[in-house]
């Protein structure tokens, strides 16, 4: 079967991918393109996190598109409510209309000779092609078929249930049930509350603390906003308070952390019962925001404490034996089932393998430009989003980067764009400043930042949202046409 040529393939249909191509259509309405899903449905992420409780631990008005507003009451949106909000946006714009699913891409090749990707990828197991202008990669930062997942001493001895968040059993039954939560991430925080409402006590079993903050769950500012004035305009205000709040915030804690630890602390003397201990149990070593911090809406987690439905546990696990977990200190956490809450693994362009005129391209050897593009790959891009705000901040900064870029192309008649720092030397930083384990773990995996522009991906949605205005899309870009005819690819 001949390869099918369009003008851009996007992978993934979840957030990103959804995103990409509304700006796409609607700067470049003449191009052609396809939206390729390995799932079965719309939704990415919030499609395949189905564990009870999934949700956003960003406020929904940032999290959602500047062009769609969120009609729904909670500021911190259920998984599937996020779900159907991109389900709505890809119907009511014909993005549904250009999506292909259950198509995994396994590997791009890009030959410069004709300026042209040749996309691989399969098909229920059938491999295909696609032939591309410009391969656009909206796939996350994690792998999707496998999490991170330690190996336990003595897992295969327990006779209750293991379970991982990211494969979520649909018929696991936790009614009256003791269960164990294994981490102290954003999903722990998820699961205990969200579990404890039927299971006889959660335990949330965490090596370390982390920093928690409390949110109400119905942003009274945004509602107030919806009152009295029009829709969009009383959603974009609200994304924008919102976006400064939590970027102010954010600041706050890097600049003052010692007072942001004694905030963070007092929010859960408030709510936690007395005696309950907080210095051991939710004081990390570490200070705010130099790994994610996490949300509890309403302070439900706490509340489920406060309940006796739930409790943590500060300890490390010496081995699993049959009827539990054995600790460290010689305590022994009885479980009916366990869940390993022990985070993701990161995975650069949905592990997706990339090649330039036959050389196979590392991405941790490169540097990441505004966060989207990789040096010397030319017609490429990736959305990458915040990991100290909600991820569509930048990743709509990209897609209209992208839609311009391609606009820029076309009116100059130019077949290959690709950035270029032109032999200059630069310092090297992490792309992700987070000491959170699974950014750690991928030291080797992610590209490279710096302390310079246009290569520093920045974590300041203001500085950023400034850098893409006054930008320009030829700064530290290099263009060119090819001469061997390819007309018949488009």
């Amino acid at each position: 079967m001949p390869a099918r040529s369009v003008d851009v393939v996007i992978v993934g249909a979840g957030l990103s991918g959804i995103n990409a191509a509304y700006r796409l259509q609607e700067r470049n309405p003449g191009l052609s393109y396809v939206i390729v899903e390995n799932r079965e449905r719309i939704g990415g992420t919030w499609d395949l996190f189905r564990y009870p409780g999934v949700r956003s631990d960003s406020d929904i008005y940032t999290l959602s598109y500047p062009f769609k507003a969120w009609d729904g009451r909670k500021a911190i949106a259920d998984g599937a409510d996020i779900r159907q909000y991109l389900v709505d946006v890809a119907t009511e714009n014909g993005i549904d209309r250009h999506i292909e699913y259950g198509v995994k891409v396994t590997a791009a090749q890009f030959d410069s000779r004709t300026d042209r990707w040749t996309v691989d990828a399969t098909v229920s197991g059938t491999p295909t092609q696609f032939r591309t202008r410009f391969l656009y990669l909206c796939t996350g930062y994690y792998d999707y078929e496998q999490g991170h997942a330690p190996d336990f001493d003595g897992l295969a001895d327990f006779t209750g249930t293991v379970v991982h968040p990211q494969f979520w059993p649909e018929d696991l039954d936790y009614a009256s049930k003791k269960v164990v939560v294994i981490g102290s991430g954003a999903t722990a925080i998820t699961l205990v509350p969200s579990l404890s409402r039927e299971a006889a006590l959660v335990t949330m079993l965490q090596r370390s603390p982390t920093h928690i903050s409390v949110l109400p769950s119905v942003d009274k500012r945004a509602q107030l906003l919806r009152k009295y004035l029009p829709t969009m305009a009383a959603h974009r205000m609200a994304r924008w308070m919102n976006t400064v709040l939590s970027l102010g915030f954010y600041f706050y804690c890097r600049r003052f952390p010692a007072r942001a630890r004694a905030r963070l602390r007092g929010l859960a003397l408030r709510f936690l019962p007395a005696g309950f201990d907080v210095d051991t149990h939710l004081n990390p070593s570490y200070q705010p925001w130099d790994q994610r911090l996490c949300v509890v809406p309403d302070a439900d987690l706490y509340r489920a404490i406060r309940a006796g439905k739930a409790d943590i546990v500060t300890d490390t696990i010496d081995h699993f034996d049959a009827t539990g977990i054995a600790l460290s200190s010689g305590a022994h956490l009885d479980a009916d089932i366990v869940v390993m809450a022990t985070g993701l693994k990161i995975q650069a362009f949905g592990g997706i393998t990339l090649a330039v005129d036959g050389v196979t391209v590392d991405p941790h050897e490169r540097f990441l430009y505004r966060g989207r593009m990789l040096e010397g790959v030319p017609n490429f891009a990736w959305i990458f989003g915040y990991t100290n705000a909600s991820w569509t901040l930048r990743s709509d900064m990209t897609a209209r980067s992208v839609a311009e870029l391609l606009d820029y192309m076309d009116s100059h008649g130019y077949t290959h764009a690709y950035p270029d720092r032109n032999g200059k030397s630069i310092p090297e930083l992490p792309m992700v400043d987070l000491q959170s384990g699974y950014i750690q773990r991928a030291a080797d995996v992610l590209p490279k930042s710096s302390t310079e522009r246009p290569w520093k991906v920045g974590a300041n949605v203001l500085l950023d949202y400034i850098d893409h205005l006054r930008g320009q899309v030829t700064d530290s870009m290099t263009f060119g046409r090819v001469t061997t005819p390819a007309t018949a690819d488009r």
